[in-house]
């Protein structure tokens, strides 16, 4: 049991950083064992509010908690709003150099960090091994536990290495967090991490305020349009591809719905911290995305979550639509589909994956363009050019995009398909640079005056700010700097395109034996994934909800009569009355009859107008002077 003072302290703590009175279910009970050194896993589903778990006691603890996450976007955005919340937080992904992960120890070294987030390949850097003996330790919090499973498609070997890993710290002790866990998933986290007397703690994954409901529908497009043309909330639209965000957003502002726009991670960071502000801040915002947005983000009133495509598991559709109705009010789950898309899926998916030849050839020939001989390594960080290796190894992109995103995975490589800001670093001596040509030279000076720092480490830059400090075009610049990075005085990432990082020396063998058999494994399980969804997705027989909730492991499971098969029905979207609409939008604030019909632009003005006197009539609404209405 705590002491009374620090039972006081953990409150005062969540009040003071987190603005809330009381912890949700299961979290205080988590955080205590945190607080009394215990191992745990806690299978919390999404919306549970599992981070709040370890970065609250830590703030309580001496040292650093050591997060070790797979996720890299879910890393940035955690350190950003810990940061704003103002908690000393920072990461160390394979995007950064060493200098700059060098910088992030010494200052956890010195008790200036209070939350570390780390992949689970760094457990294994000796670099960081030989620092992490000197970093006091609180406590490791391994998120997204179930990657330790050979049974998902998320395996993640490297996380085997944690238990080894512990010899490094002592002994301390392990939060094992999860979302999407079955029972079988979750005793393998408890063997595979050797946590010692676990605290289990496992909320049931039923979403009573959420109607889950799965329709048959050819025309997807007129269906989210006849829903959202009468919606006043906030939602996510979930597409699979990019291109198909857009699509969608530009039919519905086409006919006139204005409260929608498109996330995606090819957006530069800019754009995306814009859009993903204005979705917070709003109240019938409504943004169409792919799958990655969400995840770690805490907006309560998301009163829906429409799937346009069906995602490739029953794992990531609970993950996502456990983003809607974290306030505890009535929400929806809404996923449309049809035969021909699912026939679809099937031959994307298994048209994506190569067979052993062709994983050997893509493995190979991403080290033999970039001129890396057997057992040697580069640190620099190269442009990769899709096209180019597709020539070569006579293999599709979606074939490549696979094997590449499974190195990345792997940390074979570190892949960046962010649009990000530009990096620089100058590969000469600076007592060299007069030796070159003039013109080059010229250009180096000028790059040496505007970016300091690029002749002894990797600079992060923006073409469109150096344009402005040097009057030259930026797409000059650009072109300038290929040339320059060609000559190899220079090193140049332009942060518009794919560029690609190798982490491993040049391995052919493995590449051939083991990193083959783990890649066809996870192939073989994404694909049995994929099966259960369809058998979800098509099933009219049994209620969703407990199909869910089986899936998941619980038993003794009552229908939810409220799905789309309990209601024996399709989901019909219902138009609500226009004096309705009228007093929400009054709610929100008085108005004039051109502003409501601005707003409510479905509605003529002439309904408008004789709602408005029928709402007078009944004394709901007043007239604030002669021509603004108000709530009565």
């Amino acid at each position: 049991m705590l002491p009374k003072d620090l039972h006081i302290l953990k409150h005062q703590t969540l009040e003071h950083f987190w603005g809330y009175t009381s912890f949700r279910n299961l979290q205080e009970e988590i955080i205590n064992d945190v607080l009394l050194r215990k191992d745990i896993v806690a299978l919390l589903p999404t919306g549970g509010g599992k981070s709040l778990c370890y970065q609250l006691p830590t703030l309580l603890l001496e040292g650093v908690c050591l997060v070790i996450s797979p996720l890299l976007a879910l890393m940035k955005d955690q350190v950003e709003q810990l940061k704003n919340n103002g908690i000393d937080a920072e990461y160390i992904s394979s995007e950064l150099d060493e200098f700059e992960a060098e910088e992030i120890l010494d200052r956890c070294i010195n008790g200036q960090v209070k939350l570390l987030y780390v992949s689970p390949e760094r457990l294994k850097n000796p670099y960081f091994l030989q620092q992490i003996e000197v970093i006091q330790i609180s406590f490791i919090a391994v998120d997204e536990a179930h990657c330790i499973s050979e049974w998902g498609q998320d395996f993640r070997p490297s996380y085997q290495n944690i238990c080894q890993f512990r010899n490094h710290v002592k002994t301390v002790p392990i939060l094992a967090l999860t979302a999407t866990a079955t029972s079988k998933v979750v005793l393998e986290i408890t063997q595979k991490l050797d946590l010692k007397k676990p605290s289990i703690y496992k909320k049931s994954f039923k979403r009573e305020n959420i109607k889950v409901l799965v329709n048959e529908v050819a025309d997807k497009y007129q269906k989210i349009f006849d829903w959202l043309q009468f919606n006043t909330h906030s939602g996510i639209i979930y597409a699979r591809t990019r291109k198909e965000t857009e699509e969608l957003t530009r039919f519905l502002q086409s006919k006139g719905l204005k409260n929608c726009d498109f996330y995606h991670a090819g957006l530069s960071a800019k754009d995306k911290s814009k859009k993903q502000k204005a979705w917070l801040q709003s109240n019938h915002l409504v943004l169409i995305a792919t799958n990655a947005f969400g995840m770690g983000i805490d907006k309560d009133n998301v009163r829906f979550v429409i799937h346009l495509t069906v995602p490739s598991s029953l794992e990531n559709y609970y993950q996502e639509i456990g983003r809607a109705g974290r306030d505890g009010e009535e929400s929806l789950a809404l996923m449309l589909w049809n035969k021909p898309e699912l026939n679809n899926f099937d031959d994307i998916l298994k048209n994506s994956i190569p067979n052993q030849k062709e994983f050997e050839k893509i493995g190979i020939y991403l080290y033999s363009i970039f001129n890396i001989a057997a057992n040697e390594w580069s640190e620099d960080f190269y442009q990769l050019n899709l096209q180019k290796l597709q020539n070569l190894t006579k293999s599709s992109r979606a074939k490549i995009r696979n094997v590449l995103q499974f190195l990345h995975n792997q940390e074979i490589i570190y892949l960046n398909e962010m649009k990000s800001l530009s990096t620089l670093e100058l590969k000469i001596q600076i007592e060299d640079i007069e030796s070159l040509p003039k013109k080059d030279a010229y250009f180096i000076e000028l790059l040496f005056r505007t970016l300091p720092g690029i002749s002894t480490h990797k600079v992060h830059f923006s073409e469109t700010a150096i344009s402005q400090k040097l009057t030259i075009d930026p797409l000059l610049i650009k072109e300038r700097l290929r040339e320059l990075h060609q000559a190899k005085y220079l090193n140049f990432i332009d942060g518009d395109q794919l560029s690609i990082r190798f982490l491993e020396h040049r391995n052919d063998r493995a590449i051939q034996g083991k990193y083959y058999h783990l890649f066809k494994q996870i192939q073989k399980n994404k694909l049995q994934k994929w099966e259960e969804m369809k058998y979800f997705v098509q099933n009219e027989d049994f209620c969703k909800m407990s199909m869910i909730l089986s899936y998941f492991g619980e038993r003794n499971l009552k229908n939810c009569n409220q799905c789309s098969v309990c209601s024996h029905n399709s989901f019909q979207f219902s138009k609500p009355s226009v004096s309705s609409l009228i007093v929400q939008y009054l709610t929100l604030k008085p108005a004039t009859a051109d502003e409501i019909t601005f707003q409510l632009n479905y509605y003529g003005k002439e309904e408008i107008l004789e709602n408005l006197i029928v709402l007078l009539d009944e004394e709901k609404i007043r007239m604030l002077d002669f021509r603004t209405y108000t709530i009565a």
